[in-house]
């Protein structure tokens, strides 16, 4: 299975806020994580925590979670596997101070879903008969 690690640009401005050692210990944690993957999957996602799921989704799950970096470090990512073209994408969208964890959460999934949303309006839009 091939892993992928992508970045946002919030979670790469994160990272360059971060002292060096903070910033060791999250590539560190992440790439682990990522090596783990193929092999022993269970293990990756009982270190992850899946966020809340926001109101208004139409039914979606979050597919939002959280990485424990350290005590007082937090990644939010998304962990997609695709059985296609056997590989899983990591995408990371913030790292965090814990206190920070609820509102950047929600600043990242109001962006994701705030798409899926629109969509989902503009559907019932279209499937709702003239009169």
């Amino acid at each position: 299975m091939d892993i992928l690690i992508e970045s946002t640009e919030k979670f790469e401005q994160d990272l360059d806020r971060l002292d060096h050692g903070e910033k060791t210990v999250a590539i560190e944690k992440i790439n682990e994580c990522a090596d783990l993957f193929p092999t022993q999957k269970a293990c990756v996602y009982r270190k992850l925590r899946r966020l809340p799921l926001l109101t208004g989704l139409n039914g979606y799950e979050s597919s939002l979670y959280t990485l424990k970096i350290s005590q007082k470090l937090r990644a939010i990512l998304t962990v997609d596997e695709d059985p296609i073209f056997n590989q899983a994408i990591f995408t990371l969208f913030r790292v965090i101070k814990h206190e920070d964890l609820d509102q950047a959460y929600q600043s990242t999934a109001e962006s994701l879903y705030q798409e899926i949303d629109h969509h989902s309006q503009a559907q019932s839009q279209v499937a709702a008969p003239a009169l």
